[in-house]
């Protein structure tokens, strides 16, 4: 199915937008005429990316640094965007963290800076968004997850736990929402060529030794992302493998589930 072209002058606020699907995700949306509000902690980075799609598509871009897991952060980025009278038409939740390793070897701060930007963050964003989305009659939301969020993951236990409350949320909205002209989509990417795989990889070196195959390029998720945000899709699982992991995962009996992702996380311990 083509991909519609956007309303003239739609905004598309990203978070996490200074790297990785994001960034790739925010060159979709000015190439396609978009205004864009991007957000993330690194202000040096954002505005370099600014800059870029300008210099590229002549698109306008407000660059807003924030940091998500910070309670109130959602709240004041609405603020400031009602002072400069921007409505956001589209909300890409993609900020997030990851951490690989034994749970009780990670620091407990860890655990909780995961669910801090992963499920807090990420809430806090569409109760921010959402309500205005709905008092025009349109919108559209495209909440990260991962593959991850369709099982347990031994290694990844927090990371994975917050994802499967991204898709979860997301589906639930989808359905409530229905009708109102407001569409919510969860992206659930499997691994993916950005700097976050790339920090994990220092700390785990078995993961440096994944083969290329299992492995997705960050233009071809962005590009498939993009595609099912205009087309309000509700679950996006790029690439066939991913694909077959997510469709196996929700048939399979739980206890099989458990053993098979158990086996397969305490080989990268």
């Amino acid at each position: 199915m083509p991909t519609p072209p956007p309303p003239a002058c739609l905004t598309a606020l990203i978070t996490g937008a200074s790297s990785g699907i994001g960034e790739v995700l925010a060159h979709c949306f000015a190439r396609d005429g978009h205004r864009l509000v991007l957000v993330a902690r690194s202000a040096h980075k954002l505005q370099a990316l600014a800059d870029a799609l300008h210099a590229a598509h002549g698109t306008r871009v407000d660059v807003l640094p924030a940091d998500l897991a910070q309670p109130g952060a959602a709240a004041d980025l609405a603020a400031a965007l009602r002072r400069r009278r921007r409505s956001v038409d589209v909300l890409v939740n993609n900020a997030g963290v990851l951490e690989q390793g034994a749970f009780a070897a990670i620091a407990a701060e860890r655990h909780q800076e995961l669910i801090a930007l992963n499920v807090a963050g990420l809430t806090a964003m569409l109760s921010a968004f959402l309500p205005g989305m709905l008092r025009r009659g349109r919108g559209r939301v495209l909440n990260v997850a991962s593959i991850a969020a369709f099982q347990p993951v031994p290694t990844l236990a927090s990371y994975a736990a917050t994802k499967a409350y991204v898709l979860s949320l997301t589906e639930a909205l989808a359905e409530e929402l229905r009708g109102t002209g407001v569409s919510v989509g969860a992206l659930c990417p499997g691994i993916t060529a950005t700097a976050m795989l790339d920090r994990a990889a220092v700390r785990n070196s078995r993961l440096a030794q994944l083969p290329d195959w299992v492995i997705g390029h960050v233009d071809d998720v962005a590009a498939e992302a993009y595609h099912a945000c205009l087309n309000d899709e509700v679950v996006t699982v790029p690439g066939l493998l991913n694909q077959t992991a997510a469709l196996a995962s929700r048939a399979a009996p739980k206890w099989l589930l458990r053993r098979l992702t158990g086996v397969l996380g305490r080989k990268v311990l």
